[in-house]
């Protein structure tokens, strides 16, 4: 078994380079070794951050420290191989190409003999679920498949502290129970320490021995056992965002207007480099409608959303846009251009930082109606009203490849409808966020919908499925209209 870590912060604060708050500040926090704690906090709190600092990965030079953070009694950067971490971004913790080779890179780089490598690797892939070759391509994943890869190469490392950053925020309902029980069953098997940072409180509650919530300030603000911090402080709890069971937020919805199609499909096959991955039946995507695209992980989501809205071209059949849409262009969105996709047709990815352009997350968010040559004033009015209602004017002139997960997925939200489409397309658009930024992003997409946008999101999100007009829901590799 692996000798648990324990963890200390002595007024620990961290700030990003370049960024005037801290993201944390005089953390005074105490994890002893085997304790399992879930991390909660609204979005940009600083868990993230304080996960990535325990792992060791928080280099001087991006950035500047105060007070002690300290595991085993030791900087983490002294403590190599005590912490394994799984990011929030699956996709920037794939490392080789292959399966297997990715898996085994931890253990590997801590000298663990090759023969019990392959064993570790083996056992930690059918832990997490992942029934895949191992010299499959790694990139060629989905994002819910490489998040259960990133979470068996840390497995496979037996670390004493392991860090988990929303492992579960891209996996269909299955896998997120699939996920949850294999690690509680590794770090019951190994000893390991456990910090999970998570938003839906539900997921973890009854697989942690305790809960700490850190404030929007980056101060613990409850610390407890489960179901004793819920009831205590549950009211307040969900005022702070946090995601508090049987406490969701209230949307409210406009009555639906009758509605044309913006965008019908025929006989319509979608697949990369050209190899077919989905058949879809002939739908059509009705304007002023909420879509969900819901199904398990690796069937084809994202491919088809991409296909949809012109980023990958059809393997067969075809995609086609209303009149209206089109406005003269011929063909599908595929064979558009980029100028004429704008303020018709907008894809959020699953990765945020795919789509950033701009040094500031002022500037991000100008870069459409810029393009568009909208007169400066409304660039600036509009710019300051997506700040605002994103909860980003703090961090207006932050480099967004340094704000956390959920403030980067709501920045690349914004960015999308800085030019309001008319169809909308959207990678899962609501992981990563406390209960008060979902409702902000959601009301914003239902906005779009009131204005007649067809909007459509991929997404494994219970309650915004349930928001949802319609669903087109993938099964074995077809589509069916649900």
């Amino acid at each position: 078994m692996a000798e648990a870590a324990a963890v200390e912060a002595r007024g620990w604060g961290w700030r990003h380079a370049g960024r005037r708050p801290w993201a944390l500040d005089g953390l005074d926090l105490v994890i002893e070794a085997g304790e399992r704690v879930l991390l909660l906090g609204p979005s940009g709190s600083g868990k993230s951050t304080l996960l990535a600092a325990l792992a060791g990965v928080l280099a001087e030079d991006q950035g500047e420290s105060r007070g002690a953070l300290l595991v085993d009694g030791r900087p983490p950067r002294a403590t190599p191989g005590r912490a394994g971490l799984v990011l929030q971004d699956p996709q920037s913790q794939v490392i080789l190409p292959r399966v297997g080779d990715d898996a085994a890179f931890g253990a590997e780089n801590l000298g663990v003999p090759a023969d019990e490598v392959r064993s570790r690797v083996v056992a930690a892939l059918a832990a997490v679920g992942l029934d895949i070759p191992l010299d499959a391509t790694s990139t060629r994943l989905s994002g819910g498949r490489q998040q259960r890869l990133a979470l068996a190469g840390v497995l496979a490392m037996r670390p004493g502290l392991v860090l988990l950053d929303e492992p579960t925020a891209n996996l269909d309902p299955a896998g997120v129970t699939e996920v949850r029980d294999a690690v509680v069953s590794s770090v019951a098997a190994t000893g390991a320490t456990l910090l999970v940072v998570e938003h839906r409180v539900a997921v973890w509650a009854d697989a942690v021995d305790r809960v700490v919530v850190l404030g929007a300030d980056g101060a613990v603000v409850a610390d407890g056992a489960p179901a004793a911090v819920l009831a205590a402080q549950g009211r307040s709890l969900a005022e702070q965002g946090v995601w508090v069971p049987g406490r969701s937020p209230a949307i409210r919805r406009a009555p639906l207007a009758a509605s044309g199609p913006v965008l019908a499909t025929s006989g319509l096959l979608v697949g990369r480099d050209r190899r077919p991955v989905l058949a879809v039946p002939d739908l059509e995507l009705p304007s002023g409608r909420l879509t969900a695209l819901t199904g398990p992980n690796g069937l084809g989501k994202t491919t088809l959303a991409l296909t949809l809205g012109g980023l990958l071209p059809p393997v067969a059949g075809s995609v086609v846009p209303a009149p209206w849409l089109a406005g003269g262009l011929r063909g599908g969105p595929s064979e558009w251009r980029s100028r004429d996709l704008l303020g018709r047709v907008s894809v959020v990815f699953q990765s945020p930082q795919h789509q950033f352009l701009a040094g500031t997350v002022r500037d991000e968010l100008a870069v459409g109606p810029r393009a568009l040559r909208r007169p400066p004033r409304a660039v600036a009015a509009r710019v300051d009203e997506l700040l605002e209602r994103l909860d980003l004017v703090r961090l207006a002139d932050a480099n967004p490849f340094t704000l956390s997960g959920g403030q980067q997925r709501r920045l690349s939200v914004g960015s999308a409808l800085a030019v309001p489409p008319r169809l909308l397309l959207l990678d899962e658009p609501t992981f990563g966020q406390d209960a008060r930024t979902w409702a902000a992003l959601v009301e914003l997409l239902l906005e779009g919908v009131d204005d007649g946008a067809a909007v459509v999101a991929a997404t494994h999100d219970p309650e915004l499925v349930a928001l949802a007009d319609g669903r087109v829901a993938l099964e074995h590799e077809r589509a069916v209209l649900a």
